[in-house]
């Protein structure tokens, strides 16, 4: 079984290049909340996409990482809960084709979205098989070697932009694993109305999920707010009771860059981990 390497002073245990039956090669990152070395507690786990981004602002795309480590610290010493377990997986050069969620672009009414997404992209999506890795394959390993709470209540997946995408799709997916969804800055126009409504019809009927919806008003995040607001209804219509078991958020003047993500990331924990 392959062993991690310690880095960032220690306070990060890396799989390197971690193999998958299902998908390519990539690190993977865990971070564990202060005292878990000396304690004998158990945490939830939080699953994250994007993993070179969220700890070390030298491997992150913009210089500026996600800063998961102080904002949980923070937390925890605000008393909002006692820490959570983050497991980050890094993107690979397949990364738009692994977080574009796959079954909605399979069906009949979708072929030229099909069509347009693998010529722009090398490809159709494969983030079944992402999902995959990370149910079949990580996740067993997270909890083979840590003190996790394995349950889906306490089971989380977050990203940003196609990450959140496919966080959504993850729990769509698999309810029985993930309970929890925090999506950030969700990239709806890459699939439309079309992906929204495809969500709408598969999501999980509550109780027993909490799924967090973000977005900005500037840059990229400027077209996001009519797709959100549809995905909104949608979940109303599902049964979801906002500030209850789910959560939408506008940002103004929010750009889509880690640096917004890291400013505000704060508030996907405590709604997913801490008490709404």
């Amino acid at each position: 079984m392959q062993q991690p390497v310690l880095v960032q002073a220690g306070q990060i245990e890396r799989y390197e290049d971690f193999s998958s039956q299902h998908s390519p090669p990539r690190h993977i990152d865990v971070w564990c909340p202060p005292g878990y070395a000396t304690g004998s507690e158990r945490y939830p786990v939080l699953y994250m996409h994007d993993g070179q981004n969220l700890f070390d602002p030298e491997l992150s795309f913009i210089g500026v990482d996600w800063g998961m480590d102080e904002a949980i610290t923070r937390l925890i010493e605000a008393g909002t809960f006692s820490g959570v377990i983050v497991v980050g997986i890094w993107n690979t050069p397949e990364r738009r084709r692994e977080y574009m969620p796959q079954k909605p672009l399979l069906r009949p009414a979708s072929t030229a979205l099909l069509t347009e997404f693998s010529a722009d992209n090398g490809g159709p999506p494969r983030s079944d098989a992402y999902l995959r890795c990370l149910v079949e394959e990580i996740k067993p390993l997270i909890d083979g070697r840590y003190r996790t709470l394995p349950a889906r209540e306490h089971t989380a997946v977050m990203g940003s932009s196609m990450g959140g995408l496919v966080s959504l799709y993850a729990i769509c997916e698999y309810p029985t694993v993930f309970g929890l969804a925090g999506c950030l800055s969700t990239h709806w126009p890459i699939g439309g109305n079309r992906l929204v409504d495809y969500f709408g019809s598969g999501l999980p009927r509550p109780p027993g999920q909490r799924i967090y919806f973000d977005y900005g008003t500037a840059t990229l995040d400027a077209s996001y707010e009519p797709y959100q607001l549809r995905m909104d209804a949608l979940m109303a219509q599902a049964g979801y009771v906002h500030g209850q078991d789910w959560l939408t958020q506008k940002f103004e003047r929010a750009e889509h860059s880690e640096r917004a993500w890291r400013a505000r990331v704060d508030i996907p924990l405590r709604f997913l981990f801490g008490v709404p």
